[in-house]
């Protein structure tokens, strides 16, 4: 690790090279270690996400780790990360982002974690500082506000009740709420959405199974229609082809054809819907290590159809074809079509996440499908000093 910065009895530390690097990564096993809901990452992608070189991402952005100390012992963590790609900040100037933020319930520690990744972000001439982002949006990202009481899905944070008054008081306030909603594939879909469906969609579009025999084109496609459909949102970063084909070979392992829907209309893919398996229950127990016997059980559960909940991260309609009857039959097509491949799989629930509170539309439809939102993520900000 580099210098310290010492504040009274506590002390700041870069994180360099690759000890202090599990450290970092093995602090929040000793934080949730009393919390029931708290689910363990696998080391290793922890490891493969946090290393440049390892990760697309640092291809456009640049980002840092910090562990703060008392009295000799780790008790928070954050990074700080400014990337290319990310949309400018809500004041038009540079955006800062912070992340990975774990620490104990201690208000000192806490505000010598965020001023030092504060006063980093200014350095490069950021005006505003906004997150968490675990590295970016596209990965995970907000700051559980509700819903402590149920496990996080796959890709998606579960944090300590105490860390968003902890950023207020240091003068973050809520820059968006994004929410998860949860799908029972069992239920009876409501009146609504059965006449919605009955409608069915008209001739010449189509509504098809990922063909993971060209995953190659499927992921292009999948690229192209995201970026498109999502440009105009808050907060967009583009998806690179490099990431997310980087995503699809770390979840290889997980992709199931009937979990993935394409829509095309005369022939051209105009719609995406991904559903995965919650890697997370799979690996609830292995404490993080696939070494020595954990590869084996993570096999065993996936090809014995041991999980039973789904999450669908990622979805996306091309602007062309949004609008219009046909533009809002698409969307309840493919969540209806993925529900009833979930349940025939055996997945009892498919959470549906994140979805961008003022995305009105969006939240209307998976309502209307008879989805429940469970759980909120809040993205804070800040103004920093010129």
């Amino acid at each position: 690790m580099s210098t310290p910065q010492r504040t009274d009895d506590l002390v700041v530390e870069r994180v360099e090279g690759h000890r202090a690097l599990d450290r970092f990564i093995r602090l929040p096993f000793a934080l949730h270690a009393g919390d029931p809901q708290w689910r363990p990452p696998l080391l290793t992608e922890r490891r493969a996400a946090l290393t440049p070189g390892r990760n697309p991402y640092f291809l456009h952005a640049e980002a840092v780790y910090w562990i703060v100390r008392r009295g000799g012992r780790d008790v928070g963590r954050i990074s700080a990360q400014v990337d290319r790609l990310a949309s400018p900040a809500i004041d038009g100037g540079r955006a800062g982002h912070f992340g990975m933020l774990a620490c104990e319930d201690d208000p000192a520690a806490i505000e010598a974690l965020l001023r030092t990744a504060e006063r980093w972000l200014a350095e490069r001439g950021c005006s505003r500082v906004s997150g968490p982002f675990n590295l970016q949006i596209n990965e995970e990202m907000g700051l559980l506000v509700e819903g402590y009481d149920t496990p996080p899905m796959l890709m998606m944070p579960h944090d300590a009740p105490y860390l968003g008054g902890a950023l207020e008081a240091r003068g973050y306030a809520k820059d968006k709420d994004v929410y998860a909603y949860l799908l029972d594939t069992a239920a009876e879909l409501p009146q609504a959405a059965r006449r919605i469906l009955s409608r069915g969609l008209p001739e010449g579009v189509v509504l098809r199974c990922g063909d993971l025999k060209n995953f190659r084109a499927e992921v292009e496609r999948l690229v192209d229609i995201f970026n498109d459909a999502w440009s105009a949102n808050w907060g967009f970063t583009p998806l690179t082809p490099e990431e997310l084909d980087h995503m699809a070979k770390q979840l290889r392992p997980l992709i199931d054809a009937r979990l993935i829907w394409f829509v095309e209309q005369q022939g051209q893919a105009v719609a995406f819907l991904v559903c995965l398996p919650n890697l997370n229950e799979a690996v609830r127990d292995l404490d993080g290590r696939l070494f020595p016997f954990g590869w084996a059980k993570l096999l065993w559960r996936l090809k014995m159809g041991r999980i039973r909940t789904a999450r669908v991260p990622l979805m996306g309609v091309r602007k062309s074809a949004a609008q219009g009857v046909v533009g809002a039959l698409i969307p309840f097509a493919m969540v209806n079509a993925v529900r009833d491949s979930a349940r025939a799989i055996g997945f009892r629930t498919v959470e549906l996440s994140w979805i961008l509170e003022d995305n009105l539309p969006m939240r209307r439809m998976i309502e209307a499908m008879g989805a429940d939102r469970y759980k909120t993520y809040r993205i804070y900000g800040k103004a920093l000093p010129a």
